[in-house]
């Protein structure tokens, strides 16, 4: 299949700030897309469905962002020792541990620490095929190369 990623964006009055968050306090790698557009890597995700019901679809909701974390309690005690806007308590469901982070220009996004399996952590199979295609072609141009020493030596 042709997907090989996903792309989120975060729409902010204050852009400049939320990069500078996401390189200096979470500290996501980055590539410059040109005129300090920072591209952000992001460590393994998922995705989950939910039902189009409940407050959050009420309120207007239709996409979510969270950062998942191993250990809630300390994630958080890290992020507000950088000057991150944690909201004050921690709320428990029956999926994991949840707390509100609001970064630069009122984004807000979810910390997240999942209490069942996660996908994030299924490793994908090596396709062989890809592999022994390469190779393929690089014995092929190898060999090419030879032929053509091999004929201009003739000359």
């Amino acid at each position: 299949m042709a997907i090989n990623g996903t792309h989120m964006l975060f729409y902010t009055s204050q852009a400049d700030e939320l990069r500078a968050m996401l390189r200096d306090v979470f500290g996501f790698k980055h590539v410059d897309a040109g005129g300090g557009w920072l591209i952000f890597r992001l460590p393994p995700s998922e995705i989950g469905v939910h039902p189009s019901e409940g407050p959050n679809w009420e309120s207007g909701m239709r996409h979510e962002i969270a950062f998942m974390c191993d250990d809630i309690h300390a994630t958080v005690a890290e992020l507000r020792a950088k000057g991150v806007n944690i909201d004050s308590t921690i709320s428990t469901q029956s999926y994991g541990h949840t707390v509100g982070l609001h970064l630069p220009g009122g984004c807000k996004v979810m910390l997240y620490q999942p209490l069942h399996k996660i996908a994030a952590d299924i490793k994908t199979a090596k396709k062989k095929t890809a592999k022994k295609s390469v190779r393929l072609r690089q014995k092929a141009t190898a060999r090419s190369g030879r032929r053509a020493k091999k004929a201009h030596r003739r000359r």
